[in-house]
């Protein structure tokens, strides 16, 4: 058994999964385009390049991710995605990063559970919790 999460955007996933690639270490395994895809004779030429799938291996989790039509996306609300990070100067790099063009509700600050805990919403609209531990 897994349990991965599965992030949709309203045609910001490629920026959005290199972006994490690079703030959060992880590695891209799989980005396929609509245009890509079985059927993408079917699919709006504006909308090939827009991403169907993306995986992306961050440690020993999965991060997957695509692309949905703006008239259908609904941005991320009543979860976080909680990122544990060794170290409270990685945890204050990674936490910086992602709340640039972002929207902070709590700066990143020492805890009773954590010497470095914070609360934002990143660029792409993806709610994050990072724990420095």
């Amino acid at each position: 058994m897994r349990l991965a999460a599965h992030l949709t955007f309203p045609g910001t996933c490629e920026a959005a999964f290199r972006f994490y690639e690079r703030v959060l270490g992880g590695q891209i395994s799989l980005l396929q385009t609509y245009g890509e895809s079985p059927g993408s004779e079917q699919v709006a030429p504006e909308w090939r390049a827009k991403v169907i799938h993306a995986t992306m291996h961050v440690g020993a989790y999965e991060l997957l991710g695509a692309d949905v039509r703006p008239e259908g996306y609904e941005r991320p609300r009543g979860f976080f995605l909680l990122f544990g990070i060794p170290g409270v100067a990685n945890a204050e790099r990674v936490f910086h990063a992602l709340a640039e063009n972002g929207a902070v509700s709590m700066p990143l600050q020492k805890t009773f559970w954590s010497p470095a805990f914070g609360v934002l919403v990143d660029a792409f609209g993806v709610p994050w919790e990072i724990n420095g531990e």
